[in-house]
């Protein structure tokens, strides 16, 4: 005879089974064409990418107009910046959302299981950029600072890596932090100039240095992003001043040169468009600065640290294929910002 359960008896059957169980987050991985020519199996993405995803909307560069840009893995913890550059990318990737650019955090439950499964499971080493659709320290006013909840949980393991990408000079959490191993810091900066006409609601120039300064002090690999590089009235002179403001204060492991771009979506969606007249030419990464004046830009920065610091550790982003081989750059050996 068929026994009659209750919904208790039922459930009591089975203990491994929850209300409120949730499915087990899957690893996918494909085979990429890496900018060196060869091939790899990499992840693509974790559970249904809305956490961990790798970038590679650039394809594998042809044609000399073609951007090159390492397919590096993305964690998306929030999205937006309240910084409002006026060339900021994300006016345009996010205009058709409620919120536009301005901040939003995604729960750091799914964040953590999702992060977790990834550091548990992924054997080959990456590190996960959580700036490139967020200010990654646009958090740490809030009652659960971003930087306090995802420096724990990569301590915990040795083969990857977490990269914060930052116009931000709130430190004071990371400054309670003992600096990890596991974790890079990376600060965008402009000439001070350019900063104060299109970066107005980002901290000034000399805060975001000296907070770089203080975590570099204090332990961290600090990285620096000088872009987007304006080719503005005397511009040889501001940038040249920005690097000796940048080496007075510290060393850092890498520079990361990139010159303005916008993609027509972001042209189309920012109110303040007054550095659309210095674009003149195209890509399949939007229009660009032209092409001899970039050159010219990359090549006094460049020669400038080479000649009175000796440093070479300098790289491009978004770049086209032309300007690498131009300027003698071997972009398939590229160490970035956003790679190892």
């Amino acid at each position: 005879m068929r026994r009659h359960l209750s919904p208790a008896n039922s459930i009591s059957l089975f203990p491994h089974i929850t209300k409120n169980a949730k499915p087990p987050i899957k690893i996918s991985s494909k085979e990429y064409l890496l900018l060196d020519g060869k091939k790899k199996v990499l992840v693509d993405k974790v559970g249904d990418g809305s956490i961990i995803k790798r970038f590679d909307k650039t394809p594998f560069p042809e044609k000399q107009t073609d951007v090159i840009c390492p397919h590096f893995l993305e964690l998306k913890w929030a999205y937006g910046c309240p910084f409002d550059c006026a060339w900021c990318y994300l006016k345009g990737t996010f205009r058709f959302r409620p919120d536009g650019p301005r901040p939003v955090f995604k729960p750091l439950e799914k964040v953590k299981r999702h992060v977790e499964v990834f550091l548990n499971e992924a054997d080959t080493p990456e590190i996960l950029n959580t700036g490139e659709i967020a200010d990654s320290l646009m958090g740490e006013n809030g009652d659960s600072p971003f930087s306090k909840f995802i420096i724990p949980l990569f301590e915990k393991q040795k083969t990857h890596k977490v990269l914060f990408v930052t116009k931000s000079a709130n430190i004071t959490n990371l400054l309670e932090i003992p600096a990890s191993s596991q974790v890079i810091m990376s600060f965008s900066l402009n000439a001070e100039e350019i900063a104060e006409r299109w970066e107005k609601k980002a901290p000034a120039l000399r805060a975001r240095v000296e907070a770089a300064q203080k975590l570099y002090q204090q332990g961290y690999e600090i990285r620096i992003r000088i872009d987007p590089m304006v080719p503005v009235e005397n511009w040889e002179e501001l940038y040249t001043r920005l690097v000796d403001l940048i080496f007075d204060s510290f060393i850092p492991e890498r520079i990361t040169l990139g010159s303005l771009r916008g993609l027509q979506s972001t042209i189309n969606g920012v109110k303040d468009n007054s550095w659309v007249k210095y674009l003149s030419e195209s890509s399949n990464w939007g229009k660009k600065v032209e092409i001899n004046v970039r050159i010219a830009m990359y090549k006094k920065l460049i020669s400038y640290l080479s000649e009175k610091y000796k440093y070479s550790n300098v790289a491009l982003c978004k770049e086209t294929k032309a300007v690498w081989r131009i300027i003698k750059l071997d972009y398939g050996r590229i160490r970035c910002n956003c790679v190892w």
